[in-house]
């Protein structure tokens, strides 16, 4: 089997073994709402903010909660435009890399402009991941001041429900920059050759499975 045939193989498998995982998700979702652990935060975000708003002397509580989610995001953005940064360091170096980082799977490696495709591919989740971290941070900082509003004069879109709304709307754009970073870890395998790519990938499904499942079903 020729190296590009290899190549094509292991993303197609590791594209439907991933596919197949969050089918697989969705189905059970469908049948109970309560199978992952995503579901169950969402709803005690929506208990947390209405009971804050609900009690005022609770608001520094918030504040200082809300500060340490944006402080955690904060720095999963920053610490993805390092990582970006250094990924387009390597597509410079692709004449050289692209034939060591090969060393695993015994083969000649693949053409530069291939192993640039690699590259682009990580560069893509991680730009992805930066975005979605961003974003949350966006929408936290309007969650602070909303949070802070009594309950009682809270109506329309600062009613408590919709402020939770937008704080579970964070904790999705956070899901989805952390999932961001797990799918890093085959695209860096990839780098190394095909064989790497498959392992990894089934390494990940594995640890999402572990990761999403609520621990009660």
């Amino acid at each position: 089997m020729s190296e590009l045939a290899q190549e094509l193989l292991a993303v197609a498998f590791s594209l439907a073994l991933l596919a197949g995982y969050y089918a697989f998700l969705v189905r059970q979702v469908r049948r109970d709402p309560d199978y992952t652990i995503h579901a169950i935060n969402q709803r005690a975000r929506q208990v947390w903010v209405a009971e804050v708003m609900r009690n005022s002397s609770k608001d520094i509580m918030a504040v200082q909660a809300l500060r340490n989610y944006v402080m955690a995001a904060t720095f999963k953005a920053s610490s993805a435009v390092l990582l970006i940064i250094g990924t387009l360091t390597l597509s410079g170096q692709a004449e050289n890399l692209s034939h060591t980082w090969h060393v695993f799977d015994g083969a000649a490696g693949p053409a530069p402009a291939w192993w640039v495709t690699k590259v682009v591919c990580l560069l893509t989740v991680l730009i992805v991941a930066f975005f979605a971290f961003a974003m949350t941070v966006r929408i936290l900082n309007h969650v602070v001041f909303m949070i802070s509003i009594p309950a009682a004069e809270a109506n329309g879109q600062l009613a408590p429900e919709r402020v939770a709304a937008r704080l579970n709307r964070a904790g999705k754009c956070y899901s989805v920059g952390m999932r961001a970073y797990f799918t890093t870890v085959p695209l860096v395998f990839w780098l190394f050759g095909p064989g790497l790519l498959v392992l990894a990938s089934i390494g990940l499904v594995l640890a999402l499975y572990i990761l999403d499942r609520n621990p009660a079903r």
